[in-house]
């Protein structure tokens, strides 16, 4: 097993950041606009803008790079980290990241997640060397995602019940048993998540730094054992599903599909919900974007969904439909 490390995390104005190598740049107009507008001074050789995580997509940006660079940036949310993160695996270059939102914990894990025959497919790209952290630039990000990131930590609560849930029978993988003493640390990052909510959801700088750090906490805890059954289990295998909607489809942010899903998921575990609602709330997470007979249509073919795609044992494949 190999166990990578998070990104070194530099907390910094993007106004000192000083880069030398020739740079080749993954982004979007929206992203790199807010990346510039705080400061950002970079003199891309090649600028490659990502709209969609296809894995046809990130192949024909990697395919279109001309290798004049010596380091990738990855400037944007999650999408351009997944993309950066291929594109400078596939061409063996050193990888930093600037989130403009704190919108998934993309930045800071060591798989590009792409979309593969309607499910999302993770990739093993390893991870970036540096991901800097601007406050002021993450503030001003738009409210329903500025914190959207929470989602990755709220998911700890339906995920790990869908861990043990499948310890209980008998369906977990030897290298991904129950760990007790695992759980419990995913909890007391849920817990944080919690409490720490409305003000990352503000856009207080300290807020999203405490964000930040259990995103990182998060992403080490399920590096380490090797899997992210603590912090994904049904709630993304819904998301999954419902991207794949035809009234959904690509486009939405994480958080918009994750969130609601969440909290339907802990509705099937007989979980409260209360909680978890207000803290996505609090976060700024919109919780309107699916309606409920896109919902139902989507959880009646879930349990053939998560079978037909080989995902993870989880109370998904048990729902009575």
């Amino acid at each position: 097993m190999i166990a990578y490390p998070v990104p070194q995390i530099i907390e910094t104005s993007l106004s000192e950041i000083t880069e030398t190598r020739p740079v080749a740049l993954i982004t979007s107009p929206p992203a790199w606009a807010a990346a510039v507008h705080a400061g950002l001074q970079l003199a891309p050789t090649w600028r490659g803008n990502v709209q969609d995580a296809t894995e046809a997509q990130f192949a024909a940006l990697a395919a279109g790079y001309p290798g004049d660079a010596e380091v990738v940036y990855g400037v944007g949310g999650g999408l351009a980290a997944d993309a950066a993160k291929y594109l400078a695996w596939q061409h063996g270059l050193p990888l930093v990241v600037i989130p403009t939102a704190l919108s998934v914990d993309a930045h800071l894990t060591w798989a590009s997640g792409v979309r593969r025959d309607g499910c999302v497919v993770y990739l093993e790209t390893g991870p970036a060397q540096i991901c800097y952290a601007d406050y002021r630039l993450l503030a001003e990000a738009p409210p329903h995602v500025r914190a959207a990131g929470i989602c990755d930590l709220l998911s700890i609560a339906t995920g790990s019940y869908d861990w043990r849930y499948a310890e209980e029978r008998g369906q977990n993988l030897p290298q991904q048993r129950w760990l007790p003493w695992a759980a419990r640390m995913a909890h007391e990052l849920l817990t944080a998540a919690i409490e720490i909510a409305p003000a990352a959801g503000r856009g207080d700088h300290g807020g999203l730094r405490e964000l930040l750090q259990l995103l990182a906490l998060e992403v080490q805890l399920c590096n380490l054992l090797g899997h992210s059954r603590p912090e994904e289990g049904s709630e993304h295998y819904l998301a999954y599903a419902l991207e794949a909607h035809p009234a959904i489809g690509a486009g939405h942010a994480h958080g918009d599909l994750v969130g609601p899903a969440i909290l339907r998921a802990a509705g099937w575990q007989h979980q409260p919900t209360a909680p978890l609602r207000r803290a996505l709330q609090a976060a700024g997470v919109p919780l309107d974007r699916v309606s409920e007979a896109v919902f139902a249509a989507v959880e009646r073919e879930l349990p053939a969904y998560v079978r037909r795609h080989g995902l993870a044992y989880g109370i998904a494949h048990d729902l009575k439909t």
